[in-house]
């Protein structure tokens, strides 16, 4: 997964589900940032993206397995 190590200009948009489904693992839940390598800021703003996704139904709650 790639690291996004002291970039302050990283922006997640609820509306990119390929970037989305990225920090998403087989069950649906969103990565630790242990593994997405985000700061503490981008791990909220992506879980914000990642659940207004959800809502709009851009993206599963769970997963079909």
């Amino acid at each position: 997964m790639k690291k996004f190590k002291n970039d302050k200009d990283l922006f997640f948009d609820y509306r990119d589900v390929k970037t989305l489904q990225r920090y998403i693992d087989v069950y649906g839940r969103i990565e630790p940032i242990s593994k997405t390598g985000l700061s503490a800021k981008q791990q909220r703003q992506l879980a914000c993206a990642v659940k207004r996704a959800r809502h709009l139904a851009f993206l599963p709650f769970v997963s079909n397995s």
